[in-house]
């Protein structure tokens, strides 16, 4: 075996290492073997030279990463470490030290009377010692934690800044005199966080006019009172921070004097202000406007009343949090107040409402305010980084013509801007004296409906589906009806969107599904196997326990699922695709029959026709209202009727009333129908008498028996 040319050149090489002036040694990189140490390594480690030499190299540094570099150089890998460690020094005491290990380059064999063809240049480990660098920055991270406490522990609010005016330091006291969003100040959003400040004063001129004067003197001591729109009055002391005789910044103190002032006054502008943009509140605008109309109406003149809601304000807040929804808010009220005119008022006189009174205002000054709100609303925001579009909706009332005294305007005011809301938003609407009277008659359909509930006034009835081949009923539609003991018999169309909007629909539905399957078990009972259909609203079908309630419904009687369809219309399907799809599964699974009602009236999409387990696709009656004459109604019906038959699914025509229009219907391959051509919708007993008539008359129903 050739001897290692390293060994040859040992003396050379300890005379390298002496040289260094730092503890230093050499390892084979064949053998992974310490070949040399120098003197400042031996007293380092507290080991004589004859201990160390020729032992291995992994054992000086006994830390994961050391060991884990050796290895891969004793596997070849080329290496090279660097970076802060420990080590256990002579006296057993733990040192920190910047560790560094390389490959000596080839040449540096030469230096030293080596072959480079006899071994590889070996590996080179210094050390330099950090313990006093590292004293040092224990030292001043102790300093800043002492300083840091000490801010901590005084009663007033502190700020640290440099001669630029970026923060430098704060205590806690300081953000909680101030209301200060915690996002703010851990962020390090300098500018935003002044910019709060600002807006938190009642006079946000004098205060900025005053802060421009400090900071044009760097060593200036100042010493003011300001008002916060919360109420507080808070003393704020400044004087230059110095270094060496040099100003290098600016400590402010904050102490809150809000007790130096009287538990009346104090008491009376909490119970006037609104706590975050200092405007008037609910309160105190109302008293406001009463004032105003007692004098509009002293000289008979005129004033206008304006609600502004954000839209999609609960967004921002559920998004973003609270913290940039209060500095939005603030943003709107500092808009809405650079548009009033002197003598107008504005006011939040809720979450995300304000409210604008405008003196001498008739309907053309009323529009013009209205749309200035508007466009100052609609400006781009930019809030932490991110930037965004608000809008709002503005509704508008007048005096006198809306009412003659404050609680009715602002009623009245608050209706029209519900009415902005439902039309689109990011618009205005004036009151309208028709829409309040239709908003007392759907209040009062309302609380009539549910005691009908409750007193089971309602009442379903059946209308027959019809096989256009056999001409044999196949099934029922169940309908709602209603007759009220004071509004007499009310239509569907007009009770059922009422319940829509209160959710009172979800009662209503559970009702009709009971009903439902409790009269079809009947039928069955009786021998009459027949399949009824349920119309599902759209916020039945999304409560969470839907499912459940279908599967507890058909268990507790006794219906097999196969007897059951249930009616859904389009905008279900797509109003979450994906939980729609896994949901209809489960009602497939049961066998439930599924079909789409009022088929080409919604968001008709190809992509979850095919997704959904759907068995139905029913054409709403306005499409065969108009066949055969008009053209285009003929053209949707044959469409609707291939795309079925495509899919695989059977189609059901509603609304058929006429025998050319069953014709029609026939020759296109349309499956089933239902309307007044064969009859209405008909209470149980009859229904149950006009099918047995036909069945005797000889007519033979497709359905085969489903066994429970």
């Amino acid at each position: 075996m050739t001897a290692d040319a390293n060994l040859v050149a040992l003396p050379a090489w300890s005379m390298l290492l002496a040289a260094l002036g730092e503890p230093a040694w050499l390892v084979c990189a064949r053998r992974g073997t310490v070949l040399a140490i120098n003197a400042d390594a031996l007293a380092l480690l507290g080991k004589s030279e004859a201990a160390l030499l020729d032992q291995p190299a992994d054992g000086l540094i006994l830390t994961p990463e050391d060991m884990a570099f050796w290895d891969e150089a004793a596997h070849g890998s080329p290496a090279r470490l660097q970076s802060d460690t420990v080590l256990v020094d002579a006296s057993g005491a733990l040192v920190q030290v910047s560790r560094r290990i390389q490959q000596l380059a080839p040449a540096a064999l030469n230096l030293v009377g080596a072959s480079a063809a006899d071994s590889p240049p070996p590996y080179l480990v210094t050390l330099h010692d950090r313990s006093d660098q590292q004293r040092e920055a224990d030292e001043r991270e102790l300093l800043v934690a002492e300083l840091q406490a000490t801010l901590e522990s005084t009663a007033d609010g502190i700020l640290v800044t440099d001669l630029a005016g970026r923060i430098r330091a704060f205590n806690r006291r300081f953000a909680q005199i101030w209301g200060l969003p915690e996002a703010l100040l851990t962020q390090r959003q300098d500018e935003a966080v002044y910019d709060w400040m600002r807006r938190s004063v009642t006079d946000p001129e004098d205060y900025s006019r005053r802060l421009a004067a400090i900071s044009e003197a760097t060593l200036m001591q100042a010493s003011e009172r300001f008002v916060l729109h919360s109420g507080q009055v808070i003393e704020r002391v400044t004087q230059p921070q110095r270094c060496k005789g040099r100003p290098v910044g600016r400590v402010w103190a904050f102490r809150d004097h809000t007790e130096l002032v009287s538990a009346g006054a104090r008491i009376e502008q909490l119970a006037s202000t609104d706590s975050l943009t200092g405007l008037s509140n609910r309160g105190q605008f109302a008293a406001t406007l009463s004032e105003a109309i007692r004098q509009a109406r002293r000289r008979a003149g005129s004033l206008a009343l304006l609600v502004l809601d954000l839209d999609r304000f609960k967004q921002i807040n559920d998004s973003l949090g609270q913290g940039v929804a209060d500095r939005v808010l603030l943003d709107c009220a500092d808009r809405l107040k650079a548009i009033t005119r002197q003598g107008d008022v504005v006011a939040r006189i809720g979450g995300d409402q304000f409210a604008l009174l405008v003196h001498e205002a008739d309907i053309r000054g009323a529009e013009s305010s209205a749309r200035r709100a508007l466009d100052a609303v609609a400006h781009s925001c930019s809030v932490e980084g991110l930037q965004f579009s608000l809008t709002c909706s503005v509704g508008v009332a007048l005096f006198p013509a809306d009412g003659s005294d404050g609680e009715l305007l602002m009623r009245h005011a608050e209706s029209a801007m519900k009415r902005a809301k439902q039309g689109g938003r990011s618009c205005f609407r004036f009151h309208q004296p028709m829409q309040d009277a239709d908003m007392r008659q759907r209040m009062r359909i309302d609380h009539a409906m549910r005691q009908a509930l409750a007193s089971q006034r309602f009442r379903l009835h059946y209308q027959p589906q019809i096989d256009l081949g056999t001409g044999a009923v196949i099934g029922a539609e169940a309908l709602i009806r209603w007759r009220d003991p004071e509004l007499g018999e009310i239509s569907p169309a007009t009770f059922i969107p009422v319940a829509e909007e209160t959710g009172f629909i979800i009662a209503i539905g559970d009702w009709v599904l009971e009903q439902a399957v409790r009269q079809a078990v009947i039928w069955h009972d009786q021998g009459l196997v027949m399949p009824v259909s349920v119309n599902v609203s759209a916020l039945q079908f999304q409560q969470a326990d839907f499912n459940a309630r279908v599967m507890s419904v058909l268990t507790e009687h006794g219906l097999a699922g196969e007897l059951l369809e249930l009616e859904l219309t389009e905008s279900i399907l797509v109003h979450d695709a994906n939980e729609a799809l896994a949901r209809l599964s489960q009602l497939s699974q049961l066998g439930v029959r599924l079909a789409i009602d009022d088929f080409g009236t919604g968001y008709s999409s190809l992509a979850y026709l095919k997704r959904f387990p759907i068995d139905r696709l029913k054409i709403d009656r306005s499409f065969v209202k108009g066949v055969p004459a008009d053209d285009s109604d003929c053209a949707i019906v044959r469409a609707v009727v291939q795309l079925a038959q495509a899919l695989g699914m059977k189609v059901i025509a509603e609304g058929v009333e006429t025998e050319l229009q069953r014709a029609f219907l026939l020759e296109l391959g349309c499956d089933e129908f239902q309307g007044f051509l064969f009859a209405p919708a008909l209470d149980a007993a009859s229904f149950e008498d006009r099918v047995r008539g036909q069945r005797e008359r000889g007519g033979r129903p497709r359905l085969s028996l489903v066994v429970r």
